[in-house]
Formats: structure tokens, C-alpha cells, sequence
């Protein structure tokens, strides 16, 4: 059997591959995610060549198999034939107006090909379950030596909700139309049939619009801040150039639309309103509520209190401005429905505007939040004119929801949607606790910096939309569910599609899969055969899945080391003397208990090759180490658990007391000693509003009645409100004092000042390791 031949055969009984893993794990299924409703694994198998014919019954047929067939001519030098009405085929498509909408029947034996389904949604998913059959590299853009086997099998497929989704922002950061394309190609593998296109938000204008023409000349643009990250780049200043950005033409957009139907994806635009409406407005600032004295910028990064800034409610001429923009938008785009935001749309100047106020009492409305209901309703009709249906996040639901609105929960666990649900709207689920793929996506310590907690493969997998108390009226108003890919972290279209994939695999799984039917280790050797292909298309994509989180823990003057990777069929080997851990290195099987300073090294192995990074976790002993924290919360043991965090306030090592504005903690040393200095370690992340605390005292006690202050710092505004991301050790020299207990209370720095990036916000303060020498 040759190399290719062996390839091609463990590909079909389980192949099991990424870009660090070359060893195989067997499953007695071919591997297909989203995984069929049914399916029967037959004997033999189908060989692709030269000489294989498609028979189609009409021209819409012809031309979604002539896109499949075109894969074959750059990998396998040949195109499979595709003819209308031939009698003598391979591969036949057959219409059976019986079966469901998207739903298709798919055999395979030896020597024929038999694909059923009502419409083209059927044969095209059917394809694409052919094209995940055919071995990975049927993706090359080179000629590849390889057999185009498939296995015989019997598929039975249909999805579990007609809106199968991702959201992906193009405001925060521009991604070309080539790399849109690349993504949309990725999600029609995975039977996805909705791309939701954020085009416009704070940060940029992205569509051109003709009437307008300033929305693309001046809001596709802002000032480039370098290396700095989204939450920590400055506002422009008046006569700043602004380089960095782009948009898309109206030529681009037909392309990027006709291109997603022939994938049988439907490009819904969003133009996000009245709020993250920064880009529009410093192009057409007469749009803005007049009271708005601050000079308007497409905003580089969070933008403080320009964000406050929003379209004005009271402004007649607002609406013409809106509407001229929704009459080129709902022509590029065929999709019934547009998305019209409605987040975050903060109230600040319309509670100050004249035009906002008088408006409110001439409708005799109650409130500001009354008043988006009259603009998003306003706009809702508009849309109904031209035959479309308004989409919006959850924050309609505050006030009046604008009729046949399709809501999109998304704060939390998507529950606000469910407030519409129960007025009889639709909706869609793309919680940001789940499906918000901005979030980490592994173990902090490897992941480039985004913020936010862990979203990781195996969490989205997990997720199950139609929730436990749901009253029975809401399930059949879901329509769906949605993947959304924030972009503020992202600086080049790898990092887009580093945060997409492979999570975006978990959530066609949720998608298209009956409820009930999940099988984690089944989905892990899929998504393995679909990121294979990923691979061969050159697509980016995270392998976080692979690497080890860490839990320590202090446990009775010993450290407990807890190692995981979410996917059980790894090993994770270490070493505790600080060498690079190997095959043969000690396997971890139970938690390790460690009490003297140890430097352990880990990673993931399968079949004796290293297949995660190797996480390097130095525990490093002082008195503290170890020790207990009198009336302690759990999260309180980061402070002694011998780990330093890193610069990532959310990597779960650092301890945080949020907006009290005083604390204190007191360490037990178990026995009395004789201290010389405390250190606590103490991140500043500016962009995120952590910083120094205002002051520090450091107290003794031999008895934990009496206590003795041996130690206080206070710091200055300037001092705690420093710019940037880093650790420092706020430190006390202590002169050789004798105790068993060390007490430490911090007082908040307050609100962050009127020229930080945050005004107004409450600062935070974050400790990990008290170090007591």
C-alpha cells in the first residue's frame, strides 16, 4: 500500500490530524461535522476521475455541482463532468419535492453516487458532506498525488434550526474582501447558511454608499495608534492623519453576496443604530444631537465618552439620512432582513438635547429609552416598505419592539431575548458567554491578548439554546443560532480567523445536529478531519485545544497542582526539575502536591509526539506560600499559590475586591516568624482600568488580636493612573518584626480621571502573590 493509499485509509476509518499531531486515532465512522442525522456505513468505496459524470436535472443544478467539481481541478488535475439529463452518470441528482427544505439523502456505493433532496440548499449540503469524505487535501491550489475515495455510506440529513450563523465584524478591523470570501468558503463546509455583516460601528464606515459619499471618504478612516492595543489607543485630535482603515464597493459587495449564494448564504448587513454611530457622524456630524460640543472622529480604539455619541431622535432630517442610506442597502443586499443594531446606545445627549426632548413630548413618550423605541420603529417601517425585516440585539427589548422585529439575545446567556419571545417575536440566540469568539479560547497563557474570560471549543460545544424552564411557546420562535466574531483584537486576517476556527465547527454542531444526540470524543476526530482541511486551504486556525489549564491550590502549608486539556484522548506528561518534558517524561494522572519551590514543565503528547505547547509554571516558595487566608472566599488562595499571574487580568491567578472601597486580607504564617519585607504583585492594565490602589498598609500580630502596622504606602493620581500593561511590586521593608499573622488593607483609587480612556469608570486594583520574606 503506498503512502498516499494509507493517507486516504485511515482518513476514512477516523483520521485523526492537526499540523503538530501526525498519529491517527481509529473511529468506525467517516468523519463529518456537522455530524448526519442518520447514517449507515456501507462496504467499498466511490473513486472520483477523469471519467466521473455528475447527471443534473436543470442549469440551477449544473452550476452548484460545477463548484464542487471545480475543487478537484486544481488538487487532482481533472473536473469531474457535470451534464443535464444524461442517462448514464456516476453521480445523479434527483429532486423528491417530498423531503424537507435543506434536507437531502445521500448514498454512496462502489459505482454510483445517489443524491436526493426538495432544493438546491439539499444538494448543495450534500456536496459539501462529499467534499469532507474526500481526503483533506482535495482543498490544495497545487496538484497533489492522491486517490479521491470516498467510503460507501447511506445519509439520512436535515438541520435542527434554519438560521445557522456567524456574525463578523469588519467596523473594529477591516478584513479584505478575499479573506471574506476565504471565511465564507469555510462556513459553507460546515452547512452554515448566514453570514450577519457588521458594516458599520464606531470604529469604521465600511460600505460605500453613493448618496453619501463621506461615509467612505472620512468614516472608513482612523488615526493608526501602532502596537497599541484596541482599549488603549488614544482618540484622534482635529488634523490628525488617519490611514488605517478601508471599505468595501458596491462591486465588492455584489461579489462577496453573489459568491456567499452560490454557497447558499445569506448576507444580512447590519448598520448599527442609533448608537456606535462615531464613523457616520464624523463624516455627517449635523446628525448628532446639536448639544454635542466635542469635535466627532472615527474612534481608534473604546473612544471614552465619545461613545456617548449617537445619531440625534429629534432631528427629521436624521431619518432622511438613514433612510437614503437603507435604499442603497436593501438593494445590494437580496436578504429579507437587515440588522439595525439598537446596542449600547447610550443616552447622555439626548437627555440633554432640545430636538430630543421636544420630540419625546410631542410623541408623549415616556423616557429616553422610550424614545430609541420610536426611532428603531420608525426605521422598522421604512424597512417594511421596501419588503425587509428589521434584526436587532437584545436592548430593543427595553422599550416598544419594532413589529415582526427578529431579536438577537446576546447579554449573558441571550436571556433578554426571551422578553420578546414572549410578545410572539422571533429570535436568535448568540450569547456572549458562549458564542462571543473574541473571548480566550484556551489556556490565557499562550492565547494572544483579547479580554474577557475563556470561551474555549469544548464550552461552545456544550452550549444547548432551547434552555430548562423555557415556557413551551418560546421553543418554536427560536430560530437559530449564532457565532459572533468581534474584531478589536485582531490586526491582520489571521487573527480573524485564528479567533473563528475551530469553535466556529462547535457551533454548526448546535446548529445543524438533533438536540440530544452530542458525542464530545465523536466531534473532536470531525472537527480534526475539518480542520485538515483548513490546513489545505491555508486557513489559520487556533490549536488551543491542545494546551494545559492550571489549577493551584494551597491546601494545609502544600500546594495542590491541578493539570487539564479539554480533550481526553491526549496524555499530559511533566517534568518538576525544569527541563523540557518528552515522551518518556513522568504521565500525570492525579493532582500533584508540591511543597518546596518546584519548576514544572508540562505538555500534551499522543502516541509519543508533543502535540501542545509546553506550559512552564514556575512555584516559587516565600513564607506566605501555601499558608491560609483567615475567613477566606476560594478565589482568596491565588494569593498564595506560589503562581505569578501574567499580563492578562482575566488568566485566573489575579485576585480582585471590584468597587469596595476598602479591603483586607490576613495571612496565618501557621507559626511565628521574622519578617523582613512584604511585596504584593500588582498588574496595571490601563486600557481596562486596573491600576494601584490609592494606599496600602501592611499590619503584624503574634495573635491575630493586636495588630501593629509595620508598612503603609499611599500614591498619587499620577502614580496610579499610569498608561500600560504591567506587573510591579508594591513592596514594604519590614525591620525584622516577629509574627504569625500579617494583615494587608487596600483602599480604592476611585473613579478613573476625565482624561483617561475610561472617565468615570470605577478602577480596579488586582493582586497575585503576597511575598513575605
Amino acid at each position: 500500500m503506498t503512502k498516499n493509499n494509507i493517507i486516504i485509509a485511515l482518513l476514512l476509518t477516523g483520521l485523526f490530524f492537526n499540523s503538530n499531531w501526525n498519529t491517527y486515532a481509529v473511529s468506525g465512522n467517516p468523519l463529518i461535522v456537522p455530524a448526519p442525522v442518520q447514517m449507515t456505513i456501507g462496504e467499498g468505496e466511490f473513486s472520483f476521475s477523469p471519467n466521473t459524470v455528475f447527471a443534473v436535472e436543470n442549469k440551477e443544478q449544473k452550476k452548484i455541482v460545477d463548484n464542487f467539481a471545480a475543487l478537484f481541478m486544481q488538487a487532482a488535475g481533472f473536473t469531474p463532468k457535470v451534464e443535464i439529463g444524461v442517462k448514464e452518470a456516476a453521480v445523479r441528482l434527483t429532486t423528491d419535492v417530498e423531503m424537507k427544505p435543506e434536507a437531502y439523502h445521500l448514498q454512496v456505493s462502489a459505482g454510483h453516487i445517489q443524491i436526493k433532496a426538495a432544493d438546491e440548499k439539499g444538494f448543495f449540503y450534500a456536496l459539501q458532506t462529499l467534499r469532507l469524505l474526500l481526503p483533506p487535501v482535495i482543498e490544495n491550489v497545487v496538484r497533489v498525488d492522491a486517490e479521491w475515495k470516498i467510503p460507501a455510506v447511506t445519509i439520512n440529513d436535515e438541520p435542527r434550526f434554519g438560521y445557522r450563523g456567524m456574525m463578523l465584524d469588519v467596523s473594529r478591523f477591516f478584513t479584505p474582501k478575499k479573506e471574506v470570501l476565504r471565511i465564507i468558503d469555510c462556513m459553507a463546509m460546515l452547512k452554515l447558511n448566514m453570514l450577519h455583516f457588521h458594516l458599520s460601528d464606531d470604529n469604521g464606515w465600511r460600505l460605500e454608499i453613493k448618496k453619501y459619499p463621506r461615509l467612505t471618504e472620512v468614516g472608513a478612516w482612523c488615526v493608526n495608534r501602532g502596537d497599541a492595543t484596541f482599549p488603549d489607543r488614544r482618540n484622534q485630535k482635529q488634523g490628525e492623519p488617519t490611514p488605517k482603515g478601508g471599505f468595501y464597493t458596491q462591486e465588492d459587495i455584489k461579489e462577496i453576496v453573489a459568491y456567499a449564494a452560490e454557497r447558499q448564504i445569506q448576507v444580512i448587513p447590519e448598520i448599527d443604530i442609533p448608537g456606535h454611530s462615531n464613523a457616520a457622524l464624523a463624516a455627517y456630524p449635523q446628525y448628532a444631537c446639536p448639544v454635542v460640543e466635542d469635535f466627532i472622529s472615527v474612534l481608534p480604539g473604546l473612544g471614552g465618552s465619545n461613545t456617548d455619541i449617537i445619531y440625534c431622535a429629534g432631528n427629521d432630517k436624521t431619518f432622511e439620512f438613514l433612510q437614503g442610506i437603507m435604499d442603497e442597502v436593501t438593494e445590494l443586499f437580496p436578504s429579507k432582513y437587515i440588522h439595525l443594531g439598537g446596542d449600547e446606545a447610550w443616552k447622555t445627549y439626548w437627555k440633554k438635547c432640545p430636538l430630543c426632548q421636544a420630540r419625546i413630548r410631542e410623541e408623549k413618550l415616556k423616557d429616553e429609552e422610550a424614545l430609541q423605541g420610536y426611532f428603531m420603529n420608525r426605521m422598522g417601517k421604512y424597512l417594511q416598505t421596501k419588503g425587509k425585516v428589521l434584526m436587532g440585539w437584545d436592548e430593543l427589548t427595553h422599550s416598544k419592539i419594532p413589529e415582526d422585529a427578529v431579536i438577537f439575545g446576546w447579554q449573558g446567556y441571550g436571556e433578554a431575548a426571551l422578553k420578546a419571545a414572549a410578545q410572539g417575536h422571533r429570535f436568535v440566540m448568540t450569547p456572549a458567554r458562549v458564542t462571543y469568539l473574541i473571548r480566550y479560547q484556551g489556556p490565557q497563557w499562550f492565547e494572544p491578548l483579547t479580554y474577557f474570560g475563556n470561551i474555549t471549543l469544548k464550552d461552545v460545544y456544550d452550549y444547548e439554546p432551547v434552555q430548562k424552564g423555557w415556557k413551551p411557546e418560546y421553543e418554536p420562535l427560536l430560530m437559530g443560532v449564532q457565532a459572533c466574531m468581534w474584531t478589536e483584537f485582531c490586526n491582520k486576517p489571521e487573527d480573524v480567523t485564528y479567533h473563528i476556527f475551530p469553535r466556529l465547527a462547535a457551533l454548526a454542531e448546535i446548529a445543524w445536529a438533533p438536540k440530544g444526540t452530542k458525542d464530545w470524543r465523536r466531534f473532536l476526530k470531525a472537527m480534526d478531519n475539518y480542520t485538515a482541511h483548513l490546513n489545505a486551504k491555508g486557513i489559520i486556525y487556533s490549536e488551543s485545544m491542545y494546551n494545559i489549564q492550571h489549577t493551584v491550590t494551597a491546601n494545609n502549608g502544600k500546594l495542590n497542582v491541578k493539570l487539564e486539556c479539554i480533550r481526553p484522548d491526549v496524555e499530559i506528561r511533566y517534568t518538576t526539575d525544569g527541563m523540557q518534558p518528552g515522551k518518556s517524561s513522568a504521565l500525570y494522572t492525579e493532582s500533584l502536591e508540591i511543597n518546596s519551590t518546584t519548576y514544572l514543565k508540562c505538555a500534551t503528547f499522543a502516541n509519543g509526539k508533543q502535540i501542545g505547547q509546553t506550559l512552564d509554571l514556575p512555584l516559587v516558595w516565600n513564607k506566605a506560600t501555601a499558608k491560609p487566608i483567615l475567613n477566606a472566599q476560594k478565589i482568596d488562595n491565588l494569593l498564595t499559590n506560589g503562581v505569578r499571574g501574567s499580563l492578562r487580568q482575566s488568566d485566573f491567578e489575579w485576585r480582585t475586591w471590584d468597587a469596595m472601597p476598602e479591603a483586607s486580607f490576613t495571612i496565618d504564617l501557621l507559626q511565628p516568624e521574622v519578617i523582613h519585607e512584604v511585596a504584593l504583585g500588582c498588574l496595571t492594565n490601563y486600557g481596562m482600568g486596573a491600576h494601584k490602589p490609592k494606599s496600602v498598609k501592611v499590619e503584624v500580630s503574634e495573635d491575630n488580636a493586636r495588630f501593629t502596622v509595620v508598612g503603609e504606602k499611599s500614591f498619587t493620581s499620577d502614580e496610579i493612573f499610569k498608561e500600560g500593561n504591567f506587573i510591579e511590586d508594591i513592596a514594604f521593608k519590614i525591620n525584622n518584626a516577629k509574627a504569625r499573622y500579617v494583615r494587608v488593607t487596600s483602599r480604592n483609587a476611585g473613579l478613573c480621571p476625565e482624561n483617561h480612556l475610561r472617565p468615570g469608570q470605577q478602577s480596579r486594583y488586582y493582586y497575585d502573590e503576597i511575598i513575605i520574606k
